[in-house]
């Protein structure tokens, strides 16, 4: 099919080479008119593999555009999504075919604007639209904590809707799961089981920061079969840089604000063999109120070791009931000698000050004790005591450059499948 006299004038001023996605260039002749000409309707030019009939094309498959017939040649396609994001694809050599180079999205709409040329210049254009089907099973992610402040040690947490054993679909599902932070922090995710991943920095969090969390996995092919679903973005703040330390050799525990002590507390902590965990834990939660039975950690009611006892102003640090907490039995031996089943007791005055000062996320560390060292994932937020090469070791991504904290998608393979220019 024609639109225009077939006849090319040999335009010439030297040797020029012309990128494919330019129509033509001159330094003059008679094809002007043909450069200048509006685009006509190239409708009959193009094949592609899209559905008719309001059919939905597979999401699994790529778009795909051709030429027909030797007198024309694809010269520009500019591919987006439903919200006017582009998708990349790429054009072969001779300018006949064209496709999308990532997976599309299931449940989305794609428009393609192809740009075609003749042999005499011609130019025309044709828009093409198509529906990716949608499926049933979808892959979402439930962030924590929720919204509020916490302290700088508190990890992001991930939980999947469904377990995702194949490292590739780890992969795809771990670079769709952002976290952006101001002021910028190096950090990873990592992977604490099927279903559950955490995200920390390499150091803590900076003190007054900003974290949003948020989900690309909407629409994306995560494995066959498998898509992801929408997910509820959250945002977070830090406070103060708030620790505590304790010395369970000495009997003390200093408190630092940003990096200065602001108090010195005479404690007590784990007797032989109830010894306190050392490492790092991270405040989960404060009760001004609670009662501790020792049958709750399987010391049988009427032994040596049985307490039954109101506790105030106890702040917990592991789910199986390790608190910060006002001990006045002990006052005697605070600062001097370690009698308790594994918790830090103080003072009344002491623990209440103390839970009025720490909010959930603060740093609880515990040096120099006889006791194991706190786990990374099973009772609490052991997060920190994983090596940031251990951390790291725990990424489906751990052979890329670790995940940045801010928005930077330079290799964010999620974002290229569905965001990212097209050429």
């Amino acid at each position: 099919m024609s639109h225009r006299p077939r006849t090319r004038t040999v335009l010439s001023c030297g040797l020029l080479l012309v990128p494919l996605a330019v129509s033509a260039t001159a330094c003059g002749g008679s094809d002007s008119d043909a450069l200048s000409a509006n685009p006509y309707d190239a409708a009959d030019q193009i094949s592609a593999n899209m559905p008719q009939g309001g059919k939905q094309a597979d999401p699994d498959k790529p778009l795909e555009v051709s030429v027909k017939g030797d007198d024309a040649r694809i010269t520009d396609v500019t591919a987006t999504d439903g919200t006017g994001r582009f998708v990349r694809g790429e054009l072969s050599a001779d300018g006949r075919h064209w496709r999308t180079t990532v997976p599309l999205a299931a449940g989305s709409r794609y428009t393609v604007r192809v740009s075609t040329e003749e042999e005499d210049g011609s130019p025309g254009r044709k828009t093409l639209s198509v529906n990716t089907r949608g499926v049933d099973g979808q892959l979402t992610a439930v962030f924590g904590p929720k919204e509020g402040e916490y302290g700088v040690g508190q990890p992001v947490t991930a939980e999947l809707s469904q377990p995702i054993k194949d490292p590739k679909a780890r992969a795809v599902v771990e670079s769709a799961l952002k976290v952006d932070s101001m002021p910028r922090v190096q950090g990873s995710w990592h992977w604490v089981d099927d279903k559950k991943l955490h995200f920390r920095p390499k150091e803590y969090w900076p003190a007054h920061a900003t974290i949003s969390v948020h989900s690309n996995l909407a629409g994306l092919k995560v494995a066959k079969g498998l898509y992801g679903g929408a997910s509820k973005p959250v945002k977070l703040t830090t406070g103060d840089r708030v620790e505590a330390v304790t010395d369970a050799a000495t009997h003390h525990m200093t408190v630092l604000r940003n990096g200065e002590s602001i108090n010195t507390i005479p404690v007590t902590t784990g007797k032989p063999g109830f010894s306190t965990r050392n490492g790092i834990k991270v405040v989960l939660g404060k009760e001004s109120f609670v009662r501790m039975r020792s049958t709750t950690v399987g010391i049988a009611a009427g032994s040596s070791d049985s307490y039954d006892l109101p506790v105030h102003w106890a702040t917990r640090v592991t789910w199986s009931g390790e608190y910060v907490h006002a001990a006045p039995w002990s006052v005697g031996s605070q600062g001097a000698a370690n009698v308790s089943h594994g918790c830090t007791g103080m003072s009344m005055s002491n623990a209440q000050w103390f839970f009025n000062t720490v909010r959930v996320g603060d740093i609880v560390k515990v040096v120099n004790s006889g006791g194991e060292t706190m786990t990374p994932f099973d009772n609490g937020f052991g997060d920190w005591n994983l090596s940031w090469a251990e951390w790291r070791d725990g990424s489906a991504l751990k052979g890329k450059s670790a995940t940045t904290g801010t928005a930077d998608r330079s290799q964010d393979p999620a974002a290229d499948a569905r965001l990212r220019p097209k050429f």
